[in-house]
């Protein structure tokens, strides 16, 4: 294999001669191997993003030859149309503040500007990766911003992916909404709701969750770009920051700023922890939704059976005929994935110290992840669980009419001690309480039907 000779501080390495990456990258790709997975290229193209609004920002201030700049920003769009990604190498578990990754983005996209010179990869004299690409930057803000910028475009999809579950419940609710059914409480008997009313609360549990992750969101818009090494701004122009969120700002259609305190955003990641418990309490509220639904479809003959859910595939390879509630135990397990990620990334966030926060790369990756699980986990459980649900009328009916709810529906009416009676012969004669008042004349047909849907409250 040909190779070229580079040199950094520690001494020379052969690096191949048509690479696009340098001397740095393959430094750390020896050094960091502990996860044995790359970095997520989303932050590479939240890095690519930010160094392409560096050029316009160094242009406009004269600090940056134009020929130089334009092709740094071409090398820049070369990364986000996908035509470097075998050149980003650098594991998850890296250097705390990310300087392997970002050394890796700056050697390819110099590199990239080399070529678009008319050089060959490694002409530093070309376009310098520290020098030039990197230019008014420090690892410390850059990377982070560019974990913000995944993020806070990623979370975009996954506000659509949550509305899509949302639409999918609410329709639920509709076409639900006079299937009376039991409800539980510690799993026991208690008074009547519809089945429609289940999926609303559902829908509207997630419309919070929604909520939570739009402000979260708006918080990552806050970048400490610029900043340098602890947010001070040395060795960059006042107007630099600015110029910077301008730029990308135009190129991304988003809405960043400014830092309002570099030194805050350059130690605390508190935002990004935020959006990640956020995005945990979604996967939270989907955990316990995913559980209701296997609960109320168990059996069909030995189980609760008020639901039917769509089979998807078989779902034993010795009982013939089985079907297992599988996608909603694919959703259980990715939300618990995004809890744990959530633990993870609290406690990096936690564990900076004094001006830098040192676990920048687990919190990326882990919060990348996480949205991107729940961005899918939404949108399978809707399309293929959510909308293919059945509802089992009678037995639904036939759970409440047996349960001790519809002894506190006839309480109000006929009294707590008449009441007391017909639970005791209902007990002992095995007729359920709907039978036993029609046969009495306590009540007609009409007029427990009519205490029936009061029962539910005033939604039905």
């Amino acid at each position: 294999m040909s190779t070229r000779i580079e040199k950094d501080s520690f001494g020379e390495m052969d690096v191949p001669v048509d690479a696009i990456y340098g001397v740095h990258s393959l430094r750390s790709r020896e050094n960091f191997h502990a996860a044995g997975e790359r970095l997520p290229l989303e932050i590479n193209y939240g890095m690519a993003k930010l160094k392409h609004a560096c050029a316009t920002a160094n242009m406009k201030l004269d600090l940056l030859d134009t020929e130089k700049g334009a092709a740094i920003q071409r090398a820049c769009e070369q990364v986000l149309a996908g035509e470097a990604d075998d050149a980003f190498l650098v594991d998850v578990f890296q250097a705390g503040s990310g300087t392997s990754s970002n050394m890796n983005t700056n050697e390819v996209i110099g590199n990239l500007a080399c070529i678009q010179l008319g050089g060959t990869p490694g002409q530093r004299e070309l376009v310098h990766p520290n020098d030039h690409v990197n230019k008014g930057q420090s690892t410390n803000n850059v990377f982070p911003s560019a974990i913000k910028v995944a993020s806070v475009e990623l979370a975009g999809d996954l506000e659509n992916s949550a509305r899509h579950l949302i639409a999918a419940l609410r329709h639920k609710q509709t076409e639900f909404a006079d299937v009376i059914k039991s409800g539980r409480t510690h799993l026991q008997d208690a008074v009547p709701v519809t089945m429609g009313q289940a999926f609303g609360a559902f829908a509207r549990a997630l419309e919070k969750d929604l909520a939570r992750i739009e402000a979260a969101r708006e918080r990552c818009r806050e970048l400490g770009v610029g900043g340098n090494a602890v947010g001070t701004g040395i060795n960059t122009k006042v107007a630099f920051r600015g110029e910077i969120i301008a730029a990308l700002n135009a190129t991304t259609g988003e809405n960043y700023r400014v830092a309002e305190d570099g030194i805050e955003t350059t130690q605390f990641l508190t935002d990004l922890g935020d959006l990640s418990a956020a995005v945990r309490l979604l996967a939270v509220d989907v955990h316990k939704i995913a559980n209701d639904l296997r609960l109320l479809s168990c059996g069909p003959k030995t189980g609760l059976a008020e639901l039917v859910l769509p089979p998807v595939e078989p779902g034993s390879s010795i009982m013939p005929g089985k079907i297992n509630p599988s996608i909603c135990e694919a959703t259980n397990m990715a939300c618990i994935q995004v809890m744990g990620n959530d633990q993870a990334i609290s406690i990096a966030c936690s564990s900076g110290q004094l001006e830098l926060n040192t676990h920048m790369p687990l919190i990326g990756t882990n919060l990348i992840k996480s949205i991107q699980i729940m961005t899918r986990a939404c949108r399978i459980l809707a399309d293929t669980c959510i909308d293919g649900i059945a509802v089992n009328v009678e037995r639904c009916r036939t759970y409440f009419e047996e349960s001790a709810g519809l002894a506190t529906v006839l309480n109000p009416i006929l009294g707590y001690d008449k009441v007391s009676e017909l639970v005791k012969e209902s007990l002992k004669t095995g007729k359920n309480l709907r039978q036993l008042a029609l046969e009495k004349n306590i009540l007609s047909e009409a007029d427990l039907e009519t205490l029936l849907k009061k029962s539910t409250g005033p939604t039905l």
